[in-house]
């Protein structure tokens, strides 16, 4: 054996050179076993540093795959590169585009992964080290078969942990992708804008259907005008026609004369101007009925044109009036013109459905009193429509334009007036607005810009 704990220590310390050390045995035991114990400990935190160490390596390694499987997955270009601007990474969207691998990409400077009419914008992707960023810039990729893809593409300026400036990261995006969603995002905005045409179009037809009964009282009187002078034009016609076959015939001067006064033929020649131009008007006053009925229930976008708001919105309430259940009060505080330049068929066709809720609204009510206004507000016009029904509702007030919402019974209304009024005020420039009164009922405001009539 080579003896106790103690005589090796001794020993150890005469090899040394430090000669005998006069300490009790029992010391130089008890050190030996504090080395001991602080090698245990050393070798526990070895062990623990090492499960930390393998259980981070296997961390990192999972986010590795996970950062790859991302890049793999990305339809999107990646490309980064260092502060020299050679290329550091790829991801296989690249690969796929170019027709290169990653190993021969990678270590190439940036500008040899463009093509001619490119090398320019690469250099500017460069000068992004100085911490600006590029957004949405075409250029064209190299492809190994001598090819170009275009791409859009980002390039923004990549930091190391401690915030210095580490080189780019360039993400860029197929140009065909891009047209294909932008055609898609069109053609979306042209379905989109035909269903506006068609809610537009479908209401104008709903309200012309209501309005039917004031329509056809609108068109009997000229029509009927026009039908009566016709019926003595036609009797006119045939006295005349008496009255020349004599003149053929050579009928002495008395019989002529007789014949004359019997035909009434100088009360005719007196009349007839009369009758004609009564005609005329009464054919050009349904002509401008029918214009306005054109104007009104066409599909197309109208011209504009020279109008007075004053007589728009009589005509709407002529309109209206004639087919509405009930007959309110009407109250007009109106100029004698309001010369306007603009959609007249639009503003019409606002007015109707104004006027059409504002009797809606007061079908129940004992004394119900309809006000309509124009007036002019230095460089705008006001047109009001106001009742004495119950109001508009507190909760109602944020939902009162949105389409398809009504309050009235299912068959009574489609919710899409206000909408379509709305939208129609905003298109020509102007705004629609619903208050309640303090006196009670509602008032909607349609605003114009003050567009006068030409040479006015």
């Amino acid at each position: 054996m080579n003896g106790q704990p103690g005589e090796r220590g001794e020993g150890l310390l005469q090899q040394a050179g430090l000669g005998a050390v006069a300490e009790p045995a029992g010391l130089n035991e008890q050190a030996w076993i504090d080395v001991i114990r602080k090698m245990d400990a050393v070798y526990a935190d070895l062990l623990r540093y090492q499960v930390e160490l393998e259980k981070k390596n296997a961390e990192l390694e999972q986010t590795q795959h996970f950062i790859a499987s991302v890049l793999s997955a990305m339809t999107d270009v990646l490309i980064v590169c260092d502060t020299r601007a050679r290329i550091l990474e790829v991801n296989k969207a690249l690969e796929q585009i170019t027709g290169h691998g990653a190993a021969d990409l990678i270590g190439r400077p940036l500008g040899d992964l463009f093509g001619a009419e490119s090398r320019q914008m690469a250099e500017s992707f460069s000068s992004r080290l100085d911490g600006e960023t590029l957004i949405d810039c075409e250029v064209e990729v190299q492809c190994a078969d001598g090819s170009t893809a275009p791409l859009a593409m980002n390039c923004s300026p990549r930091h190391d942990a401690d915030g210095r400036l580490a080189g780019l990261v360039i993400i860029g995006r197929p140009v065909g992708e891009l047209r294909r969603a932008y055609a898609e995002l069109d053609r979306a905005y042209q379905q989109l804008q035909q269903a506006q045409r068609q809610l537009v179009q479908s209401e104008k037809m709903a309200s012309l259907g209501r309005l039917v009964a004031g329509v056809a009282h609108e068109l009997n009187n000229p029509i009927s005008f026009v039908f009566g002078n016709m019926h003595a034009l036609k009797r006119y016609g045939e006295r005349i026609h008496a009255y020349l076959e004599a003149v053929d015939r050579h009928v002495d001067d008395g019989g002529l004369a007789d014949l004359r006064e019997k035909l009434r033929i100088d009360h005719i020649l007196a009349d007839m101007g009369s009758l004609i131009d009564g005609t005329l008007e009464g054919a050009e006053r349904v002509s401008l009925i029918v214009q306005d009925l054109r104007r009104y229930s066409g599909s197309q976008r109208e011209p504009e044109s020279d109008c007075d708001l004053v007589e728009v919105m009589r005509k709407a309430l002529d309109w209206v009036g004639k087919a509405a259940r009930i007959r309110p009060e009407v109250i007009l505080d109106l100029p004698e013109h309001c010369a306007w330049r603009g959609r007249k068929g639009a503003v019409q066709q606002v007015l109707v459905n104004l006027i059409q809720n504002a009797m809606d609204a007061m079908t129940d009510v004992s004394a119900p009193r309809l006000e309509l206004g124009v007036a002019i507000h230095g460089e705008r016009i006001r047109l009001t429509v106001a009742d004495n029904g119950h109001g508009i509702a507190p909760e109602d007030r944020d939902k009162l334009f949105d389409p398809f919402f009504t309050r009235k019974p299912v068959g009574q209304g489609t919710g899409l007036g206000l909408y379509v009024s709305y939208g129609i005020a905003q298109d020509l420039g102007g705004d629609l607005r619903a208050d309640n009164r303090e006196t009670g009922g509602a008032v909607f405001t349609l605003e114009l810009p003050g567009k006068r009539e030409e040479g006015a």
